[in-house]
C-alpha cells in the first residue's frame, strides 16, 4: 500500500509518500519522498490556492499512491484561519479526486496517537517516532512534510488493525 499524506497550510503545505514494503523478510515502512510546497505571501488567495492545486496533481500523477490521506481541520479560536485551511484542504481533497484518488481523513489526536501511543504528544515526539519509523538518517528539515510523513504512516497502521478486524477503510 503507497500512501501520499498532506499536511495543509497557508503557507506551507507539506506532503510525504510512505509504502508498506510487504516483500521484506519483516514487513517494513518505506519513506519515499517528502516535502513542501512554499506559499508565496504576496499572491493573492486564488494563485495560492492554484499553485497547491497544480503541484499536488502533478506529485500525485507521479507518485501513484492507492490512497491520499489528510489531516482533519483543527478546531482553533480564530475562525479566519479556520477557513483559510478549509480551503487550503479543499484544494487538496480536489485536487486527489481529480487523480481519482480516495481520501481518508484523521484528527491530530489520532495521527498523534498512531504514530507515538500518546494523542497528546508533542511536535518533537512526533518528528522522532516518524524518523525512526521510517529508518531515516535524520529528522526531515520541514517540519510540514514530517506531519505529511506521519498522516501517511496512520492511514498504513489505522488500514492494517482494520484488516485485521475483517473491516476496509
Amino acid at each position: 500500500m503507497r500512501v501520499f499524506g498532506i499536511d495543509c497550510g497557508t503557507e506551507f503545505t507539506g506532503y510525504g509518500v510512505v509504502e508498506m514494503d510487504h516483500e521484506a523478510r519483516n514487513p517494513k515502512l518505506l519513506h519515499l519522498c517528502a516535502g513542501t510546497i512554499k506559499l508565496n505571501k504576496k499572491e493573492t488567495t486564488p494563485q495560492r490556492l492554484a499553485q497547491v492545486y497544480a503541484e499536488l496533481i502533478e506529485l500525485i500523477a507521479r507518485h501513484e499512491p492507492d490512497v491520499v490521506a489528510i489531516e482533519e481541520v483543527f478546531f482553533s479560536a480564530n475562525a479566519k484561519s479556520a477557513l483559510k485551511l478549509g480551503q487550503v484542504r479543499g484544494v487538496a481533497m480536489l485536487a486527489a479526486a481529480t487523480c481519482k484518488m480516495p481520501v481518508v481523513e484523521y484528527a491530530p489526536l489520532s495521527i498523534k496517537s498512531a504514530v507515538v501511543g500518546y494523542g497528546l504528544a508533542a511536535k518533537e515526539q512526533v518528528q522522532f517516532m516518524v524518523t525512526r519509523l521510517l529508518e531515516l538518517d535524520e529528522i526531515p528539515k520541514s517540519p510540514d512534510a514530517c506531519d505529511a510523513l506521519a498522516i501517511a504512516i496512520c492511514h498504513i497502521h489505522t488500514a492494517q488493525t482494520l484488516t485485521l478486524q475483517g473491516a476496509t477503510r
